[in-house]
């Protein structure tokens, strides 16, 4: 099926772009390893995916890094960033240059299986991919990565971000 904002007029695709925006999420570092670097992505395209086993949902543009290493079954870790660490958009928004430590200055965690989470977030967790799905056609794939280990500053509110335009990042 075609997306509605490609068949629709400028109007109506600007009304769907401000009713997408409007769906709110958190912001998140997925960080993985290549090799013995650390790897990070901003992504607020996360979310719980069941209780039993616990699961995550991670939406992945097909052209990102983290897809293909998790479609090699890497672990991946995601820091849900806490409402005092908007100043870390920038810093995460674009890839590290080759050989860049991501997290140089910053106060981290190990989680078990040895990847980097941000020490003040406000949760993080150790998952493991599981599962993937994707539309015909579409941009993302929705990885389903199962819960292996958590932790974090709970007490800290995550941050809720809403975007203007639903339809770009």
């Amino acid at each position: 099926m075609p997306s509605p904002s490609h068949d629709a007029s400028p109007a109506t695709a600007d009304i769907l772009a401000a009713a997408l925006g409007r769906v709110p999420s958190g912001l998140f570092i997925v960080s993985w390893r290549a090799g013995d670097q650390d790897r990070p992505m901003l992504a607020s395209w996360v979310m719980q995916a069941g209780f039993a086993p616990p699961l995550i949902s991670v939406a992945v543009a097909a052209s990102r890094e983290l897809l293909a290493a998790l479609r090699d079954g890497q672990p991946f870790a995601v820091s849900v960033l806490a409402e005092s660490q908007r100043n870390l958009l920038a810093r995460f928004g674009k890839p590290p240059a080759n050989g860049d430590d991501p997290f140089a200055g910053l106060a981290i965690e190990r989680t078990p299986a040895g990847l980097a989470v941000l020490h003040e977030a406000a949760a993080w967790l150790e998952c493991r991919p599981v599962g993937e799905a994707t539309a015909a056609g579409a941009d993302h794939v929705v990885v389903v990565g199962r819960i292996e280990a958590a932790g974090g500053q709970t007490d800290q509110p995550p941050v809720v971000h809403i975007r203007r335009n639903g339809l770009k990042y």
